[in-house]
């Protein structure tokens, strides 16, 4: 069986019992969408709210690790696996993840964040007020810098 990285982000984020999912279909081609979602180190500053910096380092291998700096300098690192559609970031803490494919002339995106350690999931529920709204808030930002690309 072949589950598509949209299917499979939508699995893990139900093994998290995550709070903070959200998928949609974008009226963009996959290119422009995928382009701005695997542009870690360029775009995710632009994405997520309280991180000003993601160093991710170069080359093409398909597990990197990255560090996170927050804006009051606070230094996390990432395990990333990045590979086309596909997008999975964990630290000690959280995971996050991007997925992507493409649907007729559009693409299918979904984003997810979870707290990582099962210590964490009452704060998770707290979060949980409001993650649906944040994970669509997300992908409508994904969606304003794709189409923003030549």
């Amino acid at each position: 069986m072949n589950v598509d990285t949209v299917a499979r982000l939508r699995l893990i984020a139900a093994g998290l019992h995550t709070t903070l999912y959200a998928e949609q279909r974008l009226e963009l081609p996959y290119e422009k969408v995928w382009a701005v979602a695997s542009d870690l180190a360029g775009e995710l500053p632009h994405l997520v709210p309280l991180l000003r910096e993601f160093r991710v380092p170069p080359g093409d291998a398909d597990r990197k690790h990255a560090l996170a700096v927050g804006p009051l300098g606070l230094r996390t690192g990432f395990d990333v696996r990045l590979a086309p559609g596909w997008c999975l970031m964990q630290s000690r803490l959280v995971v996050g993840g991007m997925a992507a494919v493409p649907e007729g002339d559009g693409t299918r995106f979904a984003v997810l964040g979870a707290a990582r350690p099962a210590a964490l999931r009452p704060a998770q529920r707290v979060y949980a007020l409001g993650g649906g709204r944040r994970a669509r808030a997300f992908i409508r930002k994904v969606a304003l810098r794709a189409a923003a690309r030549p």
